[in-house]
Formats: structure tokens, sequence, C-alpha cells
């Protein structure tokens, strides 16, 4: 590889990694990590909800679009958009659960006392919804991948990069997010109209996030026409 070849990549992969930050901050992955960030009083807790998510968003990402570069070939459309579907389906899922999560523990004071104090986050959850992220972005990620890189080897390098640049966008903003939820960690009232929010946004937004894809565009057509 030549100097200005090396420099050419460098390029490529900074850009990579702007545009994973950037990826990290969609509406989406903002709402869907939100629901998980403020479960803890602990600042640094609340930060690694993004890190947890961008690990399994990159490990998707990561395996299958490799997979789709090495195989020189694509995603139907009818699939990629199903897998976005899915992320729809995700965020009611996780928006409704909190919700009725908090309204559960209403129920016991003792209970909720000990969620508010000390009860670890589920990082689970945000590494699963990094996974159907990163499977629902994938026909994208490799057609961008296609795009921009020479070679295989190339290619699984620029996915890299552009997840680490997820990861670190990620834990920015979940930082600044678990500011609200720690302040109020002490008033349980506030914290918990906070976490109710955010399940309802997140409840709201995956309804749109479906109906958009379903009916504008026309994902419901192309599954009638399947069957």
């Amino acid at each position: 590889m030549s100097v200005i070849e090396g420099a050419g990549l460098l390029s490529i992969l900074g850009i990579g990694f702007i545009l994973g930050i950037k990826h990290a901050i969609e509406p989406d992955h903002v709402i869907a990590v939100s629901t998980v960030a403020g479960q803890s009083k602990k600042w640094w807790k609340s930060s690694l909800t993004g890190v947890y998510w961008g690990i399994g968003h990159t490990a998707t990402l990561f395996l299958t679009g490799l997979c789709i570069l090495l195989l020189k070939g694509e995603i139907p459309e009818v699939w990629a958009m199903s897998l976005e579907f899915l992320v729809g389906i995700m965020l009611v899922h996780f928006g409704i659960s909190a919700i009725i999560s908090l309204t559960k523990n209403h129920e016991n004071v003792q209970g909720n006392r000990h969620s508010q104090n000390g009860s670890p986050v589920p990082y689970a959850r945000p590494m699963f919804m990094g996974f159907i992220h990163g499977l629902a972005g994938s026909a994208a990620m490799a057609l961008l991948t296609l795009s921009t890189v020479k070679s295989v080897w190339e290619g699984a390098l620029y996915i890299l990069i552009f997840g680490a640049g997820t990861i670190i966008g990620m834990l920015c903003f979940t930082t600044i997010l678990g500011i609200p939820f720690v302040v109020s960690s002490n008033n349980i009232r506030i914290n918990k109209a906070l976490r109710k929010i955010t399940g309802g946004i997140s409840a709201v937004f995956g309804v749109y996030y479906m109906y958009r894809l379903g009916v504008t565009e026309g994902l419901f057509i192309l599954w009638n026409q399947i069957l």
C-alpha cells in the first residue's frame, strides 16, 4: 500500500468514526437506551448502558456486514424493512415494560427504595437493544461500506471503526442523559415521573416508527405480496 493509499484509507476511517458518532444519536437509538439509562442513581452505571449498547450494535453490525461483504450480496428490501420494523416493536415493548415495572414497584415501597438505591442496571437490555439496532442497520451499513472501501479487510476495519464511533457517541449521550436521573435519585416521585416519561416516549415513538415503515413506506404491501 502506497503512502497516498494509506492516507486515503485513514481519511475514510476517520469519516467512518465521525459517522458512527452521528449514527449513535439517531432518535430510535436514543429513545431505546433512555428507558434503561435512568435506572440507577450511579452516574457511571448510567453511562455504561451506552457502552453496552454500542458493543451489541457493533458486534451484530460487524458479523452481519462482514457476511454480506464476503458473499457480495445484499439483503432484500422486504427483509431490511422488516428488521427495522422489529426495532419499533422493541421500542414499544421496553417502553411499556418500563412503565409497568414502575407501577409494580409503587405497590411495594421497600422494594422501590431498593431499586432506587442499589439494584444493578440490567446491562443485558442495552446490549440486546444494540444487537437489534445493528441487525436492522446491517443492510445500509454494508452498502455504505461497499461504496467506500476496496477490499473485504478494509470493509471489516471500516465497520469496526464505525462501531467505535457509535460506542463513544452513545457513551457521551448516556452520560449527559443520566444527569437528571442522578440528580433526582433521592426524590422518588420526580425520578419515577422522568422514567415514566421516557417509557411513554419510547412506546409512542415505537408505534409511529412501525406505522411509518408499514404504511408510509409500504412494508405492509410488501408483506401482502409475499403472502
